[in-house]
């Protein structure tokens, strides 16, 4: 990243809403500047950021969205969208954070008892939206939240690895039956993510795919499973040690695979489309087989 076209000045949690984001300044010509927030952890448009590689592609994307030359053209194409709907309430905190600019809940957005809930439908829609829970705002004196629309195209943007548009995530969770399979049960979607069997850390270019919406449900049953935010971020972590060491995960602390051993494979690449033979018999890769096929080897002790 060109230092003086795109500056990252800080990183924030929003843990409320399990994002994560980046702070930035990005330059364009004329000296014209946006200053705002990229979200590097969005769930809602599966984008999930974590080595420094993924995290340059979240940002120049960003970067290329926000050029003030495609505002026009941007504009036009969201407000024939919105034209199309039925969401007249909502559309107009759409038309309150159009221009990109930070706004403040309590005095620059419409007047509604219910705005989290408004906001929420503009995330389900695929727009992506940065918050700032502690911004000062001039006109009302003190610390408020403050929203910030991005130009990224709804349902997320060609980042480099693999995004999920809303449609198809609402087609996992159905297909998935709101099945958590770290917890075993049934859980509210709101509550859960779907999860890559196969970690994106020994993707390739070979690994990476566009996932369309008419995804079949065998592909969808084979490749995802549910989980929530905490689950999948200890998941990333136990992969990322497995990846640095070759020791595979054991999910409760229990040393068992239904496939392999706790080492992994010496004849398997560590990275690209064959490295997944790896991964099968971790439990973290598929915790429905793991736990079904140790329940079957306990119940022949």
């Amino acid at each position: 990243m060109a230092r003086d076209k795109i500056q990252i000045t800080g990183l924030r949690k929003h843990s409320k809403a399990s994002e994560m984001y980046v702070d930035v300044v990005f330059t364009y010509e004329e000296g014209k500047q946006w200053k705002g927030s990229v979200p590097i952890h969005y769930r809602r448009t599966g984008v999930f950021a974590e080595t420094e590689e993924q995290i340059k592609a979240v940002v120049e994307a960003a970067y290329k969205a926000m050029v003030p030359s495609e505002e026009g053209k941007w504009l036009s194409e969201e407000e024939s969208f919105w034209d199309a709907s039925n969401k007249g309430v909502t559309r107009s905190f759409f038309e309150g954070l159009k221009d990109c600019r930070w706004k403040c809940v309590a005095c620059e957005l419409p007047k509604n008892p219910n705005w989290a809930r408004r906001v929420q439908d503009i995330k389900e829609l695929g727009y992506t939206l940065a918050t700032n829970t502690k911004m000062f705002c001039s006109k009302c004196g003190r610390n408020t939240t403050h929203l910030i629309m991005l130009r990224l195209p709804r349902g997320g943007s060609e980042l480099g690895y693999e995004t999920l548009s809303p449609v198809l995530r609402k087609r996992i969770f159905k297909t998935l039956n709101n099945f958590d399979a770290y917890e075993n049960r049934q859980s509210s979607s709101y509550s859960l993510l779907p999860d890559h069997k196969f970690p994106e850390i020994r993707w390739d270019e070979s690994v990476r795919q566009k996932n369309p919406d008419d995804m079949p449900v065998q592909k969808i049953q084979r490749k995802f499973q549910l989980m929530s935010n905490q689950r999948n971020q200890q998941k990333r972590e136990v992969c990322r040690y497995c990846f640095q060491t070759g020791n595979r995960g054991t999910p409760f602390g229990i040393s068992y695979f239904y496939e392999g051993g706790p080492m992994w494979p010496t004849k398997v690449p560590r990275i690209g489309v064959e490295a997944e033979k790896g991964c099968k018999g971790c439990g973290w890769y598929d915790l429905e087989s793991w736990r079904k096929s140790l329940n079957e080897k306990l119940g022949s002790g």
